[in-house]
């Protein structure tokens, strides 16, 4: 793929149903994708806690414009559903989010096909991308395990097809959760040491989490933790929402900041041109500016 060859229109198709047996609700998807192009990478990405397909424009059109196709499932825990803390189903949709990712990759060509790219993406390289429960949920699929109650971690739900993947304001180890966080999200336990598939971990210095006791250092775990290869940026005044990703003027966001939103975005489509070995120049470029930031952001690879 070369960039010389991408238009900076982009399009979406939405609905698109992936066929899933006892799912409860039927899972659409929304595909986005540059008009032009060939060879093009995909990106799955899973939303954070509420939101849907429809949310996080900023980061899947600045993706789709670099020359990615973006596939974005909705998940239970969207708004539109109406499933709280509360109802029964709650402590189950942690699951069925990583079985929605499964669901997308493994019907990939079909999604392709409803949207029209079949005949111009790469199969060969798919990174899952996510924010907050959005980011766990595609650290499962690049190998991070949820420990039990006993500290034993569960099943692999790792994709062999998806080689590479970037997580964008990640849960932290569990060991720190507060009260609420422990009775109500008991999955928010991640063991990051099997997660061994290449990936960007993204971190605000200023994301201070209500359901943690400890401070923003809490959401480079899945970094420090895990194996080589990973990268990690840290954004020193970025909040939880890292200046809108989610969208622009939105009730969540606590940092509005469209800069920051474009430097979280740019970051994750060079990584992953650099991982999928098309093209280093973006993230030696931004390597190269983030040491002459002044700290206002960091890169750190290992």
């Amino acid at each position: 793929m070369s960039s010389d060859s991408l238009d900076q229109r982009i399009s979406s198709v939405k609905p698109i149903i992936v066929p899933v047996p006892g799912r409860g609700f039927e899972l659409q998807v929304k595909a986005t994708a540059p008009l032009s192009g060939q060879n093009l990478p995909v990106i799955v990405f899973s939303h954070g806690n509420s939101w849907s397909m429809d949310g996080y424009e900023p980061l899947v059109d600045r993706w789709a414009a670099a020359g990615f196709v973006v596939v974005q499932p909705t998940h239970p825990d969207s708004r539109r559903h109406g499933i709280g803390w509360d109802d029964p189903r709650f402590a189950t949709i942690w699951r069925v989010r990583i079985a929605d990712l499964h669901a997308v990759v493994d019907g990939l060509g079909d999604i392709l096909a409803q949207a029209g790219l079949e005949d111009r993406v790469d199969r060969e390289r798919i990174a899952v991308v996510g924010h907050s429960w959005g980011a766990q949920s595609a650290g499962a699929i690049l190998g991070a395990r949820v420990l039990d109650t006993d500290g034993m971690p569960g099943e692999d739900h790792s994709h062999p097809a998806v080689s590479a993947g970037a997580l964008i304001g990640v849960t932290g180890t569990g060991d720190s959760l507060t009260a609420f966080a422990a009775e109500h999200l008991p999955f928010m336990r991640p063991d990051y040491s099997s997660m061994t598939t290449a990936a960007l971990i993204v971190a605000g210095g200023k994301d201070q989490s209500s359901l943690s006791t400890r401070g923003p250092e809490w959401f480079t775990d899945a970094y420090h933790l895990s194996p080589s290869p990973k990268s990690l940026l840290v954004i020193a005044e970025g909040e939880h929402t890292l200046g809108g990703i989610a969208g622009e003027m939105v009730a969540e966001t606590t940092d509005e900041d469209p800069a920051r939103v474009a430097l979280v975005a740019d970051a994750v489509s060079a990584y992953l041109l650099d991982a999928f070995r098309l093209n280093d120049a973006a993230w030696t470029a931004l390597s190269n500016a983030a040491a002459a930031s002044d700290g206002t952001w960091s890169i750190s690879g290992r």
